[in-house]
């Protein structure tokens, strides 16, 4: 008795959570990237990642001294 109503809930969940499909539609860009907007991309995202790090590493000693 249990097994099956537990089992008839489990179905129905299951047959239930239907998830939507994403629109999604590939074409080419309005506005192809020049390469100054390349350049500027890549330096942003060059200092936005390696700055930190090597903010850290420059000052490792520093940090070895702090208490």
């Amino acid at each position: 008795m249990i097994l099956s109503s537990v089992s008839r809930l489990l179905r129905n969940a299951a047959r239930t959570q239907l998830v939507p499909r994403a629109r999604i539609s590939s074409q080419p860009p309005e506005e192809p990237l020049t390469a100054v907007d390349l350049v500027v991309g890549i330096t942003a995202l060059s200092v936005v990642i390696l700055g930190p790090s090597c903010w850290i590493l420059s000052h490792l000693e520093d940090y070895k001294k702090r208490p």
